[in-house]
């Protein structure tokens, strides 16, 4: 089963329909803050398609913290001490407007 809940392909199977499984990540990343669906916005458009599986597994766990804290982690008002959850903040950063 794919992280947004969807079952994932196998070799054997056909591929789920991607603009649908990217969607759903969509929405479970809003958080009706602008700038972090920004953000979630650029990154799922940017970069989730090339990402590992590890980073893929690191932005839903990020996306299960506070937005307080997300907000703070991504503006760089504060440090955030998982070096994971880094890594990806810096990615985060990095990508295009």
């Amino acid at each position: 089963m794919c992280y947004c809940g969807c079952q994932r392909a196998t070799a054997e199977e056909p591929t789920m329909d991607e603009p649908a499984e990217l969607n759903k990540l969509r929405w479970r990343s809003r958080r009706g803050m602008r700038e972090l669906d920004h953000l979630f916005d650029r990154y799922l458009s940017h970069r989730w398609a090339q990402a590992s599986e590890a980073e893929r597994g690191v932005f839903l766990r990020f996306l299960d913290c506070e937005d307080d804290k997300l907000w703070r982690w991504l503006m760089g008002y504060e440090v955030c001490q998982d070096a994971s959850f880094a890594a990806l903040i810096v990615t985060i950063r990095a990508l295009p407007a």
